[in-house]
């Protein structure tokens, strides 16, 4: 087989792989599934993370995907998942799904947390159809490199990212070009 071949063979394979990530999950999860998982992921980022219990005390909302599901070769997909926590309720289930391509093989699972830090970015995230981050409030995501420089009078993003639990092959985890959708679980 030769290398043409082979490559559009790896493009359909990944194309295959990201609409696999993407689709629907095979067992839809129910309003009360997501919501615990999203606390019990949301204590131990806090019982873990130094600076995400600081922005925690301040956040207005707090936008928790337990599971992200990530995979691809050239084309890749990512789906979770998550609930939308305000005063340790849940007032909202969100859908997080992105697509690209490039440079990119393996699968991974990890999940991620957006500290929303005032009423506004609350307000974008439930009036958008469809939130592409990125787009809107301010974004930071929170780093290692970032933690060190961290305090409350630093914090000026509308919004604070954290990553967390990774397990499997996929180099790289990023926001760009990723959408958050309200849904509506039984």
């Amino acid at each position: 087989m030769n290398f043409s071949r082979r490559l559009r063979t790896a493009s359909i394979a990944g194309a295959v792989a990201a609409a696999v990530v993407i689709g629907l999950p095979a067992h839809a999860k129910s309003a009360a599934e997501i919501s615990r998982e999203s606390n019990v992921a949301l204590k131990q980022l806090l019982s873990s993370n130094k600076v995400a219990r600081t922005l925690a005390a301040q956040a207005h909302a707090i936008l928790v995907f337990p599971t992200i599901i990530k995979g691809g070769f050239l084309f890749g997909g990512q789906f979770g998942e998550g609930a939308l926590l305000q005063q340790g309720r849940t007032t909202g289930y969100y859908r997080t799904v992105s697509a690209s391509y490039g440079l990119q093989a393996g699968i991974q699972k990890y999940g991620y947390a957006l500290f929303l830090m005032n009423p506004g970015a609350v307000e974008y995230l439930n009036k958008s159809d469809g939130w592409e981050l990125g787009v809107g409030p301010t974004l930071t995501v929170v780093d290692e490199g970032f933690s060190g420089s961290f305090s409350t009078t630093t914090a000026r993003s509308d919004v604070y990212a954290f990553f967390f639990d990774q397990k499997g092959l996929m180099a790289g985890l990023g926001l760009q070009g990723t959408k958050l959708f309200r849904i509506h679980p039984n």
